[in-house]
């Protein structure tokens, strides 16, 4: 009876222990977050708009605006510039904040103890600012992951918590972090469970980082306002006509489609990695530099793969094809994994999240259009699809399906989809 009680009242002194941590990883991760809102605004604002004179569409509305530059050569610039800069911070302060930042925080999670540097989350942050405002082709939830990450394992140095206790703080600061910055407590708590492992989850993670994300996400929709990343339609009119076979068969077409780009997408990030890596002669610091000039090169041609590029996302969610002809879907997807490539993989600063939502939401919008050239009257709504290819093609390369489900129904609104996303999504997730 006394061990039962006290077995119980250690119990109590432990979760009442991670309420209040995961509250305080939450604060910290959610000004962080805004502020890494805030420097990527400013980034983009200085980088793209000052300097080339390109205002890039934003998300979040059924009505998106943009301003293309006057002399598209001058879009060559602003990477180079951002990666001169990046890969100065990144190699000279902290260079295991190079990359998309999610490897190094599972690094740090499975071989560190949990520890992570003090400098990481601000060069970090910082770092990543540069990168996407200046055009890279990259995202946010590496970085923020990263910086989350940090966070957490810096609160728990100095609470002096056991290197087991320190792990559980890192990938609650992940989860956070994805909470805050794509407006997706929920999925941001089971990201932070579930990226850890290829096919398993760490539930010890889930209760305090469910919290944590919950707080942050509140500090994130108190500065920006509590609508979705991304604007969508309603699907209520069409809700029954989703599920029957045909478009169910057109689902499964998507995943396996969405499967076999992202097999090209994982090889070529990695293939374009090592390249940069073996380039002999060539100071680490400049990579960056190097990968930001082809990038500029492509984006001169073909803008459409700068920084997020949540903007044009947004246009093919709202059915907006006036701007997106059907050559610029085809494209796109490619364009963008070579980019992303590009600018990330050589040393620059960034998440593969947004690339990955835009070439599996341009997939989408890709068999939508097939569908309804088969079938003339299929009035199923292109952003469907556009959603359903953005789960599917992170769910698989990420090893999230359940977290970018998730995510991304958080992040349009459109909580209808969970179920035919998981047919998609599972069949993208088996082939990659």
């Amino acid at each position: 009876m006394i061990k039962g009680m006290h077995a119980i009242d250690e119990e109590l002194r432990y979760f009442e222990k991670w309420v209040a941590i995961s509250i305080i990883i939450g604060i910290i991760s959610g000004l962080g977050a805004v502020i890494f809102h805030i420097a990527i605004e400013l980034s983009i604002e200085f980088f793209l708009g000052n300097i080339a004179g390109y205002i890039p569409p934003r998300p979040g509305s059924d009505s998106v605006t943009f301003v293309l530059p006057q002399n598209n050569l001058l879009l060559i610039l602003p990477p180079v510039i951002g990666g001169l800069l990046s890969g100065f911070l990144v190699f000279k302060f902290a260079p295991e904040a190079e990359g998309h930042g999610t490897d190094a925080a599972i690094e740090a999670f499975h071989y560190k103890e949990g520890a992570v540097r003090s400098r990481v989350p601000l060069i970090k942050l910082v770092a990543s600012a540069i990168t996407i405002g200046s055009g890279g082709s990259a995202g946010k939830e590496g970085p923020v992951a990263q910086i989350g990450s940090g966070f957490g394992s810096l609160l728990a140095e100095k609470l002096k918590l056991s290197p087991k206790d320190r792990r559980i703080a890192l990938a609650v600061g992940i989860g956070s972090g994805i909470g805050a910055i794509f407006k997706a407590p929920f999925g941001g708590a089971i990201f932070a469970s579930e990226v850890l492992y290829i096919m398993d989850f760490e539930p010890e993670v889930i209760p305090p980082a469910f919290i944590a994300s919950l707080i942050s996400y509140i500090i994130m929709g108190l500065y920006s306002g509590w609508s979705h990343v991304f604007w969508a339609p309603s699907l209520t009119n069409i809700a029954g006509e989703i599920y029957n076979l045909p478009t169910l068969l057109l689902f499964a077409i998507l995943g396996f489609i969405n499967g076999i780009v992202g097999i090209i997408y994982v090889k070529t990030f990695y293939g374009v990695r090592s390249l940069f890596r073996r380039l002999e002669g060539v100071p680490d610091i400049l990579k960056p530099a190097i990968g930001g000039l082809f990038t500029g090169i492509i984006g001169v041609f073909f803008p459409y793969i700068l920084e997020s590029s949540y903007g044009w996302l947004q246009m093919l969610i709202n059915g907006n094809f006036e701007y997106i002809p059907i050559y610029v879907l085809i494209l796109l997807p490619f364009l963008k994994i070579l980019a992303t490539s590009l600018s990330i993989s050589s040393g620059g600063s960034g998440g593969v999240f947004a690339p990955a939502l835009v070439i599996g939401g341009s997939i989408g919008a890709l068999v939508w259009h097939i569908a309804k050239t088969i079938m003339p009257g299929y009035n199923i709504p292109v952003g469907v699809y556009v959603i359903i290819g953005m789960m599917a093609f992170f769910g698989g390369i990420g090893k999230v399906p359940i977290a970018t489900i998730l995510m991304v129904g958080e992040m349009t609104g459109e909580y209808q989809l969970f179920a035919p996303s998981l047919i998609a999504t599972t069949i993208s997730y088996l082939i990659t």
